[in-house]
């Protein structure tokens, strides 16, 4: 009898079925096997097979329909093993692979069966080796981060296939070579900074959108995007090639102070928008369309909400510097003399960067200050014109007596620590009476001052969205000083978090406080006594209030210390009386950020969540955003 049609489509239907059955069952293997070569501490508690085992109860596994495994979240588990081939790339309908913040060695496996995938998170690794071609054939890929592991080679010319790339971060490796001409007309992250690449950076209209910083740290880039004239071939030059090279590339920081609400704009896309691109990720996973329209009108409230700040910031500073211009100057003038009469030693340097500048070139810039605190006054320099760099001198009658021996070994531990979130150290400098930190300048301010703006503004808390994205830029952070570094910040408060040319949020004046008398403030948690050495729960404390700050927009002095309860009530009522208040979902969202700040706050230590259990906290209420854009219940 031949088939109808029915029979036909129920014949489909049943195959279909077999398939995806097949699918699930097959992902175990995998799993089972990545989990023998990378979890060598078995941090995957959760990975094994019983009668009633199914994978989409494992740890960090996600599936759809049908058990088919689409997500893989692995981070922050100190995975100290491999990535080995043919493990986890056998999961052909996976669509979300993060394995970022842990310890993984070795080279990135071929990764060509991963045809479904989107979004490919590797950061924060050791990987060595070379980008593998394969990655070029993913040509579903939106999301790619390698960066901050030990990758060297050449950038694969081959990425400018992946048409749909609108993230791209390969900053912090080893790689050489040129920059390809990437010209992707949705890349809306880029970031190659820290490298050792050369030669010409492409114009292209999509690269043209990024700073200077962002190709930053290497020392043979040239041309316009950079602000470096590229070398004539067979020309004469009598100037340190890396000398110069790096002090160009650092041109391009006046220009940005000239278009600082041009970069407001420009970090919606990246704070105020960036649960909307993930969610475009997965919403494709979930075969749900999303309304552009509504994306549009989201980024359009984001970005009103934060060139308005940008614009009451702009017109305070414009205030304080007229108002201050002369007590300036004048400090500035006694800092430079003063520290010249003194100065007897070299600057020491504690990156690759020697030699870029001496202290005599140091003491003859043009300074600006910037603030002063419990541990000293900070100033922006700017070095023969071309490096601005930020200063920070120490108080001598406020520091605990510490020998130049002891000093010298505490800057070279601090001047180690490399994290996208945290300020680098690049040079220091100490005498009998003076002691100097350089620092790399963070354009955009302090978290404190984007905060609070000025007495004379009308600040309002930021939109829920900012806020989760510079909590949580603020949590990796702290999570690599206590568990990469074992090192305790112990002096975390918001005028101690800086914001870059993007407004990517990063961690300064870390593990200094013991050089100076503790004194008590509103970030310091209850258990810490004068004199007593903070720890890293005492850290999660001040990370609890900093976060009250920014869902509030109050300064930390002026918590109070109430009932759980009330403090959601508190945080509900100061974001409605400060105009930030918003419909339903915000109100929720809020709720659950909240929700983390007590978990932090709570006065006994024991009690207090570790960093990476307030990021998988923060990650949570990402993803439940992102499910409620798609449609779906959380």
């Amino acid at each position: 009898m031949k088939p109808t049609f029915i029979h036909t489509t129920i014949i489909l239907l049943f195959s279909f079925y077999t398939l995806t059955l097949s699918s699930s069952n097959n992902a175990i293997e995998p799993l089972l096997s990545f989990k023998s070569k990378a979890d060598l501490s078995n941090k995957l508690v959760t990975y094994s097979v019983t009668n009633n085992s199914t994978v989409c109860k494992w740890q960090g596994v996600k599936c759809l329909n049908n058990d088919v495994v689409v997500q893989l979240v692995l981070e922050n588990l100190n995975l100290s093993g491999v990535f080995a081939s043919n493990t986890l790339t056998r999961l052909d309908q996976l669509r979300v692979l993060s394995l970022r913040n842990n310890s993984l060695t070795g080279p990135i496996p071929d990764l060509s069966m991963l045809v479904n995938i989107k979004a490919l998170f590797l950061d924060s690794n050791y990987f060595s080796g070379v980008i593998p071609l394969s990655i070029s054939s993913l040509h579903r890929l939106r999301t790619l981060d390698l960066s901050n592991n030990e990758l060297s080679g050449n950038i694969p010319v081959e990425l400018i296939k992946l048409d749909r790339l609108n993230y791209i971060r390969l900053d912090s490796n080893r790689f050489n070579g040129s920059i390809p001409p990437l010209n992707q007309s949705g890349l809306e992250i880029f970031n190659v900074s820290v490298n050792h690449l050369s030669g010409l950076v492409p114009v292209t209209a999509t690269l043209a959108r990024f700073g200077p910083n962002m190709f930053s740290v290497n020392g043979e880039l040239c041309g316009e995007i950079v602000h470096k004239q590229c070398e004539i071939v067979g020309m004469n030059s009598t100037k340190n090639k890396s000398s110069t090279s790096d002090l160009q590339e650092m041109e391009g920081f006046e220009d940005l102070k000239s278009r600082k609400r041009e970069k407001f704009g420009l970090v919606v896309g990246f704070s105020g928008g960036l649960v909307l691109v993930i969610s475009s990720v997965l919403c494709v996973i979930m075969s749900i369309k999303i309304s552009k329209k509504k994306k549009k009108r989201k980024k359009i409230i984001a970005t009103r909400e934060l060139m308005e700040m940008a614009e009451a910031a702009d017109a305070a500073a414009e205030v304080m510097r007229m108002e201050e211009k002369n007590e300036l100057e004048r400090k500035v003038r006694m800092l430079q003399q003063g520290v010249a009469i003194k100065k007897s030693g070299n600057l020491v340097f504690c990156t690759a960067d020697s030699h870029v500048y001496t202290i005599e070139q140091l003491m003859r810039a043009s300074a600006e200050l910037l603030g002063s605190g419990m541990m000293g006054t900070t100033y922006k320099a700017l070095v023969d014109n071309r490096v601005i760099v930020c200063v920070k001198r120490l108080d001598s009658s406020r520091l605990v007596g510490t020998t130049n021996e002891e000093f010298e070994m505490l800057m070279e531990v601090v001047g180690k620590v490399r994290h996208t979130n945290v300020v680098t150290l690049r040079a220091y400098f100490q005498t009998k009476d003076e002691k100097l930190l350089v620092y790399d300048y963070q354009p955009n301010g302090s978290l404190f001052s984007l905060i609070h703006v000025s007495q004379s503004t009308m600040a309002r808390p930021l939109h829920w969205t900012s806020c989760l994205k510079i909590a949580e830029d603020v949590a990796q952070g702290l999570l690599h000083l206590h568990q990469t570094c074992n090192l305790v910040h112990g002096n975390l408060k918001s005028s101690n978090v800086l914001l870059d040319s993007d407004f990517e949020a990063r961690i300064s004046d870390y593990h200094l406080s013991h050089l100076f008398h503790h004194e008590s403030n509103a970030y310091r948690a209850p258990e810490i006594e004068p004199n007593q050495e903070p720890t890293a729960k005492s850290d999660v404390y001040s990370f609890g209030v900093v976060l009250l700050e920014l869902l509030t927009g109050k300064a930390a002095s002026s918590h109070p210390k109430v009932s759980p309860d009330e403090v959601v009530k508190w945080v509900k009522s100061s974001r409605d009386n400060g105009g930030a208040g918003g419909g339903v979902v915000e109100e929720k969202r809020l709720e659950m950020m909240t929700g983390v700040a007590i978990a932090c706050g709570v006065r006994s230590p024991e009690m207090r969540p570790t960093m990476w259990q307030v990021i998988e906290m923060l990650q949570k209420i990402k993803e439940a955003a992102v499910m409620e854009d798609c449609g779906l219940d959380p």
